[in-house]
């Protein structure tokens, strides 16, 4: 099923729930309302915006229906528009005040005197009288404000409560539409293999983050390059006028931020919207929110999180999530698209289509990828997608610095099942050789996660141990623990540092082993003379060697990029597990740090 097959079935379902615009109608942001007199005067401008917020909030209303405005030929909205067209003002390039924009209003004015000709309803008589008599100049008076400039304006009649769009008689002019002599032709439609009237342009999907605030288009043909067989605009791909209403009404539904269906925050550059299919709307709710909660799990509260964890556990473990969830009905069709912004068009970053028990099967291998023990700081049970590369991979750890090819890259290797892209080790190989903390578990937990899919796909030989694995013979996991046994020495016997071992070192020690622990192993020698004289630390002497034991003499010159990682991975189990057993001595560390004056080795 394609992306637009499948939003055109969307629709259907929204349409039952009344949650999306009939045809000829959408949803708008409106700040302002002009109120007219009968006599086409206006009395007073009714201010829309939602001000429970400290910065007000333009609202949404469902009107007649925009389109895309291309090209240098204006076209005006039906009964509302922005004050350019609606009252032919707008704001000036340069400076304060505002200009002219003659060609805009006149072409409004020609759209509703055509198209409001003949009619006797009081509030579309009202409309026309104020057209007639209104010139920009007014602008300068009472009641209107430089704070509409720009703005999209409705219109009320004075002492009603509905808006002049929602008039029986403006109704009905929209459902009739424009002339017949402005359809298009009659086409095959390749979406619902019915014929229908050709869109010759697509609708505009707003909401995209990053994309142009008035839209961008997800199919268009606006240069000789996109075109087939001199085919002009949609005539390349034909699709009927209903069913491009029909997929453009549902993604700009669910593109609503906020609404159920989009993931929170965009992840990379990419903002996610999800649906399922199902027979019954309870089913497709259910589906719909488990998605939700899976993809951004920092929204819930920590119960919640822990209890989502638990569950992905248990299908990881072989259990169906029809068995957990039953009000998820085994079988349910399930969707995800991910669009990136790129100029005026939208790229799809991605676009996955399955059963609703996959993409749950394949999340669950997700978390169980990402098991490392002891847990990262702050994991909480289930990291969204966006905090785990925040964490690992962008800097300083800021969401828009993730970077959004390989955001892409994860993404489709989650919801696919398939490997995690390269790109994702190295990207957290350099920050922990750039300086951040190996010790905060993110890095190692994505580490881990990237070997160990490999290792399941069959592409790497050896798996990579959940927790302190003293036996492992990985040379470059023992490489990992036995750096953490030196950094400690050096900490224990010299307190309080500017710089240990780790900042100095831990790159080229994982990197280059061979020129790096020589030096590192004759500097220990002093800090476990002073240990021995303190009378501590013998269980040091004792792990450094039962280390070596299981190296042989012949460091590696250079580990490749895996066997990084797994040094990574040695060191943080070694750093988390080595004082376990032993609070007295882990006490003591930590207050000769925040006692003790720094000092150099």
């Amino acid at each position: 099923m394609t992306i637009l097959q499948a939003l055109d079935g969307y629709y259907q379902r929204l349409s039952q729930r009344g949650e999306v615009s009939a045809a000829g109608w959408s949803p708008e942001k409106f700040g302002w309302c002009i109120i007219l007199g009968k006599n086409g005067e206006p009395i007073d401008v009714q201010n829309l915006h939602d001000m429970s917020d400290k910065k007000p909030k333009s609202k949404l209303y469902r009107v007649p229906a925009s389109f895309p405005r291309p090209g240098v030929t204006p076209r005006a909205f039906f009964l509302w528009d922005k004050t350019a067209f609606s009252l032919g003002v707008t704001k000036p390039e340069s400076g304060t005040g505002w200009q002219h924009a003659d060609k805009q209003h006149e072409a409004f004015r020609t759209l509703h005197f055509a198209r409001l000709a003949g009619q006797n309803d009081e509030g579309l008589v009202a409309l026309h009288l104020f057209l007639e008599k209104w010139r920009p100049e007014r602008f300068d008076e009472a009641p209107f404000g430089p704070d509409m400039l720009d703005a999209n304006i409705m219109f009320r009649l004075d002492g009603e409560l509905n808006y002049l769009h929602e008039r029986p008689a403006a109704r009905a002019l929209v459902d009739r539409g424009p002339n017949e002599e402005t359809k298009g032709e009659d086409v095959f439609c390749l979406i619902t293999g019915e014929r229908g009237a050709v869109a010759r342009l697509h609708p505009t999907i707003k909401n995209v983050e990053g994309a142009q605030s008035s839209g961008a288009a997800l199919v268009s043909f606006n240069l000789d390059a996109f075109t087939s067989l001199g085919k002009g605009q949609g005539d390349n791909a034909p699709t009927s006028e209903a069913a491009a209403f029909r997929y453009g009404a549902a993604l700009n539904q669910m593109l609503i931020r906020g609404g159920p269906n989009r993931v929170r925050r965009p992840i990379g550059d990419a903002t996610v919207v999800f649906w399922a299919d199902a027979s019954k709307s309870t089913v497709a709710e259910a589906a719909d929110s488990f998605f939700a909660d899976a993809m951004d799990p920092d929204t819930l509260e920590d119960a919640a999180r822990y209890e989502l964890a638990g569950l992905m556990a248990a299908v990881a473990k072989g259990r169906t999530l029809a068995s957990l969830r039953p009000d998820i009905a085994e079988g349910t069709r399930f969707h995800v698209l991910g669009l990136s912004p790129n100029a005026a068009r939208l790229s799809v970053r991605y676009w996955m289509s399955d059963d609703i028990e996959l993409f749950a099967g394949r999340l669950a291998r997700h978390y169980a990828d990402m098991t490392i023990l002891p847990e990262p700081l702050g994991w909480g049970g289930a990291p969204s997608v966006n905090r785990l590369l925040a964490r690992s991979t962008a800097l300083q750890e800021k969401y828009e610095n993730i970077p959004p090819v390989l955001a892409g890259e994860v993404m489709r290797a989650i919801l696919s099942g398939g490997c995690y892209p390269r790109s994702l080790l190295a990207a957290a190989v350099i920050r922990l050789r750039a300086g951040d903390d190996p010790l905060s578990g993110w890095h190692v937990a994505v580490i881990r996660a990237v070997l160990s899919r490999d290792h399941h796909k069959g592409l790497l030989q050896e798996d990579v141990p959940m927790s302190l694995a003293p036996d492992e013979p990985n040379k470059a996991y023992q490489l990992g623990r036995l750096f953490a046994v030196l950094e400690t020495a050096q900490r224990m016997a010299l307190g309080k540092l500017n710089a240990t071992i780790r900042d100095r070192y831990f790159g080229a020690a994982s990197a280059t082993p061979a020129r790096v622990f020589p030096l590192l192993l004759r500097g220990v020698q002093n800090h476990l003379g002073k240990l021995r004289k303190d009378g501590k630390g013998g269980w040091i002497e004792r792990e450094i060697e039962n280390i070596l034991d299981k190296l042989s003499l012949d460091l590696p010159r250079a580990l490749p990029l895996t066997e990084q990682g797994r040094f990574a991975i040695g060191y943080y189990h070694q750093r988390k597990e080595q004082f376990k057993g032993r609070p007295a001595e882990a006490a003591a560390l930590d207050a000769s740090e925040t006692s003790e004056e720094g000092t150099e080795e």
